[in-house]
């Protein structure tokens, strides 16, 4: 049997993107095939389609979906006809997909599939950087860098709820600040007319933060290292303003004895990705059930206009999550 799903003809822009017809994935022991209703844009996938990532394997795109168990291994706790959400190692732009089962989360009864695919990648890398590389405790005060992303919109909420700390974000226009003041941010900071560092040690006592979530890499190192506080923990999970820092004075780290991270979810092996969406389900999706913490959602395109939804992303329009409708259900 045929499904549609969408490859990359070549390295390059969106307009790269093929829908195409594939062979339906065979499952392997302890996976479940997923017939998928919706998937999510990521910028992990926009690196994947310009061919700048190493790891990614599938020919399909896409890493995390929401939709309905159509076949289980005998292996699997899940059921055909159980609605769940997470990660794939690639495939999800797809009518079907395969997931291994531990790393399947049942969407919520009250959530769209929509709302179920919006959660997974942004979620569990907002709970991952902040709580097991950044280590945010209780009342601490936390620098959201891209603050309107799929994961600033995710790590707002998560700081909020989980530590009750100070969240202080950045972002580009007085639309997104307000949306990120709505979601429970403390302080929000316009980075085009704003000096974020100055800012931060004013509202700080000129101590600065104790977690930075830091999307944006080289162009924000010096002000990034004036905002920390000593003994604070920076978290690396983007280069939008650049990979490479000139003249780097390590020094300055060491005076201020900062933990300097760098991380990506999508290259993890399946036993971290597993053990992250477990302690994230006993943890975090609580709060997702009782409403006190949301997956955002922007807008939705058709698998048929993939190409439109990595263009959207790239020109930074969204606030939230960009989803595929892949099947009849999204909504």
């Amino acid at each position: 049997m045929k499904m549609k799903g969408i490859i990359v003809k070549k390295p390059g822009g969106p307009e790269q993107l093929e829908l195409t017809e594939l062979p339906i994935p065979v499952l392997s022991d302890g996976e479940i095939l997923i017939k998928v209703e919706a998937a999510a844009v990521n910028r992990t996938d926009i690196v994947t389609r310009e061919g700048k990532a190493g790891y990614a394997n599938n020919e399909i795109l896409g890493v995390e979906v929401a939709g309905t168990v159509v076949k289980s291994s005998r292996t699997s706790r899940l059921q055909v006809g159980d609605r769940v959400m997470g990660l794939v190692n690639g495939g999800g732009y797809a009518q079907y997909a395969v997931m291994p089962a531990n790393r399947a989360l049942k969407i919520p009864g009250n959530f769209s599939f929509a709302e179920g695919a919006a959660i997974p990648e942004v979620f569990l890398t907002a709970y991952q950087t902040l709580y097991w590389i950044g280590k945010l405790k209780q009342h601490e005060t936390v620098l959201i860098h891209a603050g309107a992303s799929g994961v600033g919109t995710a790590a707002i909420q998560l700081a909020k709820q989980i530590s009750e700390a100070k969240v202080i974000v950045t972002a580009g226009s007085k639309e997104k600040l307000e949306f990120c003041k709505q979601l429970g941010a403390d302080k929000v900071i316009n980075y085009k007319e704003q000096s974020f560092d100055e800012e931060i040690l004013q509202v700080t006592d000129g101590k600065g933060v104790d977690v930075i979530l830091d999307f944006i890499g080289a162009s924000y190192w010096k002000k990034n290292l004036a905002s920390i506080n000593k003994g604070g923990r920076w978290v690396l999970i983007g280069v939008l303003g650049g990979g490479v820092v000139d003249k780097v004075n390590l020094m300055e780290l060491m005076a201020k004895y900062v933990q300097l991270s760098g991380t990506l979810l999508t290259p993890r092996d399946d036993e971290y990705k597993t053990n992250l969406t477990k302690e994230f389900a006993e943890i975090a999706m609580p709060y997702l059930e009782r409403g006190s913490i949301k997956p955002i959602i922007d807008t939705a395109f058709s698998i048929e206009e993939v190409a439109k939804a990595h263009q959207y992303m790239e020109d930074n329009r969204n606030i939230g999550k960009i989803i595929l409708q892949v099947g009849d259900r999204t909504y």
